[in-house]
């Protein structure tokens, strides 16, 4: 009886001494560089390589228009060496503000002609900033700039440390997928490509394209806009409307049979910035 007693005592005490310890364990982030969204962490691991860990604040299926941090990620940002974005979506206002020290929230749009466009009301909620376009990251010309800032900020914040030769070859990376995508524009015989809501306006403006979008200031389409839309379409033969992940694809299902297209989904926010942009010129010129 006495033994079995001692065996429960000493198995008690182990789970409490077990507890103690995983509770006692905290995790650091004074080697962490936080990116705001996905297809930013690949520009920053490029250059730093394994020397700092990038972990990006909107986790993969969460939305930038909704997504709220938990209080443990304000303590992380606080304690992370800096915070990088693209300082035009709204959540990136409303949570970088409050970083304590704000030399280290370091905004990627610094250099870039941003284009205006309303903000979206829909359920999705906000998503641009003051009125203008924030997919910056879907450009490869804006991507080029966006590198250039990172490699900045990482010289300025450490200057001992030299990221040359890593910010060359993640220079040289762009500039072919820059060359890619040119080459698919200027060889499309499509005079424009349809999207849900106007994600490709950098992409478009940057390559002589020109994307036309079913969703208007927000708001879905009036009725004489949508006729005329499916028209052009149907007269030009467009054989695919795109729309992005976190919209139904029943909203541009309808719209593509119409026109006798097909509905094709696309997520800009996908991690592999440089296989994407590629994918995504692909779909838009063939």
């Amino acid at each position: 009886m006495m033994r079995k007693i001692l065996h429960l005592f000493i198995y008690i005490a182990l789970i409490f001494v077990a507890g103690s310890c995983g509770n006692s364990v905290k995790k650091s982030y004074d080697n962490t560089i936080f990116v705001s969204i996905a297809p930013l962490k690949p520009l920053v691991e490029a250059i730093v390589g394994e020397e700092f860990s990038v972990e990006i604040l909107v986790p993969a299926g969460a939305s930038p228009e909704t997504f709220e941090p938990t209080p443990k990620q304000f303590i992380a940002l606080n304690e992370s060496v800096m915070v990088l974005g693209t300082g035009l979506l709204d959540f990136e206002k409303s949570i970088l503000q409050r970083v304590h020290d704000q030399n280290k929230v370091i905004d990627l749009s610094q250099g870039i002609t941003t284009i205006a466009g309303s903000c979206s009301h829909t359920h999705h909620g906000k998503h641009c900033h003051h009125g203008v376009d924030p997919h910056i990251w879907c450009s490869p010309k804006c991507i080029d700039i966006m590198a250039q800032n990172i490699y900045n900020a990482l010289v300025a914040k450490m200057p001992n440390k030299d990221y040359t030769a890593s910010y060359s070859a993640l220079n040289e990376r762009i500039q072919e997928l820059d060359r890619a995508v040119n080459s698919l524009c200027n060889n499309s015989a499509l005079p424009y490509f349809i999207i849900y809501h106007p994600a490709l306006t950098y992409l478009a403006r940057d390559y002589n394209l020109e994307q036309v979008a079913i969703e208007h200031e927000g708001k879905e389409p009036s009725a004489k806009r949508l006729a005329s839309i499916i028209e052009r379409a149907q007269r030009d033969g467009i054989k695919r409307v795109f729309y992005q992940s976190e919209f139904p694809e029943s909203s541009v299902a309808v719209i593509a049979e119409d026109i006798g297209a097909e509905a094709v989904e696309i997520n800009p926010l996908e991690e592999n910035i440089f296989e994407n942009i590629s994918t995504i010129a692909t779909l838009i010129t063939e």
